[in-house]
């Protein structure tokens, strides 16, 4: 962690929330670094997959309306385990809407209309992006010994990729074979 990244205020944890661990302090700090970064990744494609929920339109409407809002609840009820895990190993979690733009990696679709195939797509594409990160910080968490997370994070790879696949088989078109 670099000394900026020390001096900041809202990496250090109160002396109220010092939850003892038995990792190794630069474990915490890395396990929680990357924790967070999935936590800000995860609160951005439920929003996106929200937003698409909302403005999914045409011929699958119903059908894509209602995967894409269990899709949401699915992302968005990993957001407070990944949340209480960083806390468990004596961590310091993410606190605003602030803190989640600043660390997340998938971009957001503020576009006024998108067709649904590019709607499931472009989700695919973020879930696929939000897999690989879990796998890099399963290797971070496996690195100090923390079977905690990288349980978790199992869980939540295999989660992701099941909607990567039904996002994918959704948004096919007869005869299309492409990935």
């Amino acid at each position: 962690m670099s000394k900026a990244k020390q001096d900041d205020k809202s990496d250090k944890v109160s002396p109220d929330l010092d939850t003892p661990t038995d990792l190794p302090q630069a474990g915490v700090d890395k396990i929680s670094v990357a924790l967070n970064g999935l936590l800000a990744d995860a609160f951005a494609v439920y929003m996106k997959t929200k937003n698409f929920h909302w403005h999914v339109s045409g011929r699958h409407f119903r059908d894509y309306h209602l995967l894409l809002d269990e899709q949401a609840a699915a992302i968005f009820a990993t957001t407070d385990e990944l949340a209480e895990r960083v806390r468990k190993i004596g961590g310091v979690t993410l606190r605003s809407i602030g803190q989640v733009a600043k660390l997340q990696t998938v971009k957001d679709n503020n576009e006024s209309y998108v067709p649904p195939r590019e709607m499931l797509r472009e989700l695919m594409e973020d879930n696929k992006k939000m897999a690989a990160a879990m796998r890099k910080a399963r290797k971070v968490a496996d690195e100090y010994e923390d079977v905690g997370t990288t349980s978790l994070l199992e869980t939540f790879i295999d989660q992701t990729e099941r909607r990567t696949w039904f996002l994918f088989e959704a948004s096919r078109q007869e005869g299309d074979n492409a990935a």
